[in-house]
């Protein structure tokens, strides 16, 4: 299991969200488990997500393929994402 952050600006979350949505597929076929959107607190189209993955290195060639490029433009995205991919090594509750 391997967990993806990434943290972007977008222009318009609704037609972001609409490009998210139909990818959705894609991600799984990539091997996406789960995902979660949220964005900077006063900020709402500066998203910060979080990924589940099968692999990292499923998550990394998913990462590098054409079809996210095209996708990340075709949604708005404004800048270069931060994107950085974990491997679990502990795990708790406080």
């Amino acid at each position: 299991m391997a967990t993806v952050f990434i943290r972007h600006r977008i222009k318009n979350y609704a037609k972001w969200k609409k490009v998210f949505d139909e990818f959705a597929p894609t991600r799984r076929a990539g091997g996406e488990t789960s995902y979660l959107v949220g964005h900077v607190p006063g900020k709402p189209n500066n998203l910060c997500m979080v990924f589940q993955w099968d692999t990292a290195a499923n998550a990394a060639k998913f990462l590098k393929s054409k079809e996210l490029k095209a996708a990340m433009k075709d949604a708005g995205i404004i800048e270069k994402p931060d994107i950085f991919i974990m491997e679990e090594k502990e795990k708790g509750k406080t």
